[in-house]
């Protein structure tokens, strides 16, 4: 596939992957004339829901706009149409948009201390362990986080994608399948993990300390090398990034104003399971991108290993290392 983009885009993908960590700060650029717009992709209304109870939306300069997504690949194919600036994802959409040759580059990372998913079980089934996993049906969405969740669980429990029977669903379709039976494990996030279990007779789900084996929450902020290539949306996702930090924080430090706005008014949980979610994720942290190249090529490859890229890509030209300075800015106490 060939992408096509101008010559300023050109130059700037030419340079994602490759600026210094410590490069100046005002690398990117900082002025947001009036009249610059954002369209930013969300999922679930969590993103829209966190800038707007924490105050930060009312604080951008840029008029930011939301359109709501469920799972990487419908983001990516808006990202195709132009129709995107920026959107918040999981760690296997920018791998499957440099397989697609799209230049989506990653601005800014949060990583916590939780999983990334929960390991839901049909009702009328136990699985105890990983191990158990071996012969099972398992809800597979390639181009999406839950990806190489499932992948690094069969990796962990000495499995291959052989031993299990992969079902390709639309992440849209996860919740209902394991709810009626149609795959025996599915890859849930939240609200819907705690929702199937407490709605759905019989439910459980793969222990606690089986999911401990597991690779940690890991989410990316990613955008469109034209928006960065156009001063004055690149100083507008700057502007976005130090602000979702911001908001970030703020959620994880008034977590019964979160709580309310998000789990209970959004999501229409209950304030005791919407509590339990967000004190269960802990501190957010922001690393610098240039320390998460490491970890995105060990995703890539585990991906390739297991058949679902055509060739093994080089991670490191999945970020855009300008924005370590901006990250550093906004995280410095």
């Amino acid at each position: 596939m060939t992408l096509k983009i101008g010559l300023a885009a050109l130059m700037l993908a030419a340079a994602v992957g490759s600026s210094p960590a410590g490069a100046a700060n005002d690398a990117v650029p900082r002025d947001v004339p009036p009249g610059t717009k954002l369209v930013v992709a969300d999922q679930n209304e969590a993103l829209q829901t966190l800038m707007k109870a924490s105050g930060e939306q009312d604080r951008f300069v840029a008029d930011v706009t939301y359109a709501n997504f469920l799972g990487g690949p419908a983001i990516l194919e808006a990202f195709r149409a132009g129709a995107l600036d920026l959107a918040s994802v999981g760690n296997t959409p920018p791998i499957q948009a440099q397989a697609a040759g799209e230049a989506i580059p990653i601005v800014a990372a949060v990583t916590s201390a939780v999983v990334d998913y929960s390991l839901a079980v049909r009702p009328g089934l136990t699985v105890k362990t990983l191990e158990d996993l071996k012969g099972k049906r398992i809800s597979y969405a390639e181009g999406t986080g839950r990806q190489p969740f499932v992948l690094h669980a069969l990796k962990a429990a000495g499995l291959t994608r052989k031993d299990v029977v992969l079902v390709p669903l639309r992440v849209s379709d996860f919740p209902d399948a394991i709810r009626t039976g149609q795959v025996d494990v599915a890859v849930l996030n939240e609200p819907h993990f705690s929702r199937y279990l407490a709605d759905t007779e019989g439910a459980s789900a793969l222990p606690d300390s089986e999911h401990d084996r597991l690779a940690r929450r890991l989410s990316y902020l990613y955008a469109s090398t034209k928006a960065l290539s156009e001063p004055g949306k690149a100083a507008a996702i700057r502007d976005f990034v130090t602000r979702w930090i911001t908001a970030k924080r703020w959620a994880a430090a008034n977590t019964d104003a979160w709580v309310k706005a998000y789990f209970v008014d959004r999501q229409r949980l209950s304030a005791a399971d919407g509590r339990a979610i967000a004190v269960s994720e802990g501190e957010p942290t922001f690393p610098l991108l240039s320390e998460l190249v490491p970890r995105q090529q060990e995703l890539v490859d585990i991906i390739h290993e297991a058949g679902d890229l055509p060739e093994r890509l080089d991670a490191s030209r999945q970020f855009d290392l300008r924005f370590d300075a901006v990250i550093a800015a906004a995280t410095r106490d």
